[in-house]
C-alpha cells in the first residue's frame, strides 16, 4: 500500500481587501466584464471588501488596470 500525500494546511483567515474600480469596463472583452460584476462592482468609485486570497488576487490581477486596492489591513 502507498504512502498518503500530506494534506495541504489551511493557512489562517487573511485581512479583508478593499478594492475601488477607477475606470469603466464598458470597452473591456466579456471576460474582464464578467469579472468586474463578480466581484460586485456596479460603477466607478465603488468599493468593495473581499476576504484576501489567492482567488481574488488572480480576478484583481485580470483587471488591474480597471481597480485599485485601497488597504491591506
Amino acid at each position: 500500500m502507498t504512502e498518503k500525500k500530506p494534506r495541504a494546511r489551511k493557512s489562517a483567515p487573511s485581512a479583508p481587501l478593499q478594492v475601488r474600480l477607477v475606470r469603466s469596463g464598458i470597452a473591456t472583452p466579456v471576460d474582464q466584464k464578467a469579472t468586474i460584476r463578480a466581484l460586485g462592482f456596479r460603477r466607478i468609485g465603488d468599493v468593495v471588501e473581499r476576504e484576501d486570497g489567492p482567488a481574488l488576487r488572480g480576478r484583481i490581477r485580470k483587471i488591474r488596470h480597471l481597480v485599485e486596492v485601497i488597504e491591506n489591513r
